[in-house]
């Protein structure tokens, strides 16, 4: 047993070692010197325990990410280095949610939440400025394509001046040392065009790439990870469609949780944004290709069923409203038991109306008096004439 022992510590520290060489090449910082290289280093001097400060933080890496099997990558190991330090309280939140929930974690899900994070620095102006670029490389593309066959008609030109040279008997030498300089010439030409497009390539690439990362985060709340409002209005119109082409049903919800401030009042708002996953996490469950769920705002969410009449729509959203209603949920933070969480909501039939948007109104209306008669109930709109 001892021997076992022995080697488990030894290749323990092993792995120590390589992490902590492996996490300073990442930041492009040299090796660091141990503490058996520093005999000027006092034990307990500021420079020794910051070298076992950080050998204690690889150490913790290493066991994070061997515990849950994940592979040792710059995103894995960044993330581990974000929740260990406290760095990030969205990752932090976020691994500590799913260690609940699961007891362990994954590459993909580690992926998705690298992904998330980043997608917070993606703003308006960002945005705006990539399509700026895609534009400047398109039109660069367009210039480059114009000046190639605008290279390639004067070459054409100038070859047909000299052929008519060589056909009239001229001395032919001095033609065909401009022919040959000719060619070189549109030889190097090609060979800069070429350059040229395969740059271009790679960066409008990137930026196709970076767009991706940027719509998806344009379409996503990234609290419940459900699509959002503007996520939520493009399906609509997809929807209204196939419902129109099928001659389908379709009808829309709006569920609102009742109280939501005295929630965050009362509790805090980080409970306040795991209600907001928990509620989201149900409504979800009906989610698939004919039923679409998306966070609206705040805290009201957008249900659209295709393939369900308006009644059927209140039956189904109601079945998720009184599951809710009968769940005893715990404060996490202390223990204690919450109030009952609740939520109100209000359905509409999408093809009783010209425009879809007065079909969301109509939703919103009856949410409204569902609020008003008591909360914690589903109420149908009265159809347009």
């Amino acid at each position: 047993m001892t021997g076992a022992s022995t080697s488990t510590a030894g290749s323990h520290h092993g792995l120590t070692d390589r992490l902590s060489r492996w996490a300073r090449g990442l930041s492009g910082k040299p090796d660091e010197p141990q503490v058996e290289s520093e005999p000027r280093a006092r034990a307990g001097s500021a420079a020794s325990r910051e070298i076992n400060r950080r050998r204690r933080l690889y150490e913790e890496i290493g066991e994070f990410l061997f515990a849950h099997d994940l592979d040792l990558t710059p995103l894995n190991f960044g993330v581990a280095l974000d929740y260990l330090t406290g760095a990030s309280i969205g990752v932090e939140k976020a691994v500590q949610a799913v260690l609940m929930e699961r007891g362990k974690i994954s590459n993909a899900w580690m992926e998705s939440l690298a992904a998330s994070q980043r997608a917070d620095e993606v703003t308006p102006d960002a945005l705006a400025s990539m399509l700026d670029k895609v534009e400047e490389n398109l039109d660069e593309f367009t210039g480059l394509m114009t000046e190639s066959r605008n290279s390639a008609k004067d070459y054409g030109a100038a070859l047909q001046e000299q052929a008519k040279g060589l056909a009239a008997g001229a001395d032919n030498e001095p033609i065909l040392a401009r022919l040959v300089s000719l060619t070189r010439s549109m030889v190097e030409k090609t060979r800069q065009v070429e350059t040229q497009l395969r740059e271009n390539q790679k960066q409008t690439q990137a930026l196709k790439s970076s767009l991706e990362t940027a719509r998806r985060a344009a379409e996503h709340d990234h609290l419940t990870g459900l699509p959002n409002r503007r996520a939520f209005e493009g399906v609509l119109r997809e929807e209204l469609k196939l419902a129109k082409e099928g001659d389908e049903q379709l009808s829309v919800a709006f569920c609102d949780i009742d109280h939501f401030k005295l929630v965050n009042d009362t509790h805090g708002h980080e409970t306040g944004d795991r209600v907001l996953k928990f509620v989201a996490g149900l409504l979800a469950k009906a989610s698939d290709d004919r039923c679409h769920v998306a966070r609206h705002g705040g805290e009201e969410f957008v249900m659209l069923f295709r393939g369900k009449t308006a009644a059927e729509t209140c039956e189904a959203v109601d079945a998720v409203r009184e599951d809710l209603a009968n769940r005893s949920l715990v404060n996490r933070t202390n223990g204690e038991r919450m109030e009952r969480v609740s939520f109100s909501a209000g359905v509409a039939n999408v093809l009783a109306y010209d425009d879809p948007r007065a079909a969301l109104k109509a939703a919103d209306r009856a949410l409204y008096l569902a609020k008003e008669h008591g909360r914690n109930r589903v109420y149908l709109a009265a159809e347009a004439d």
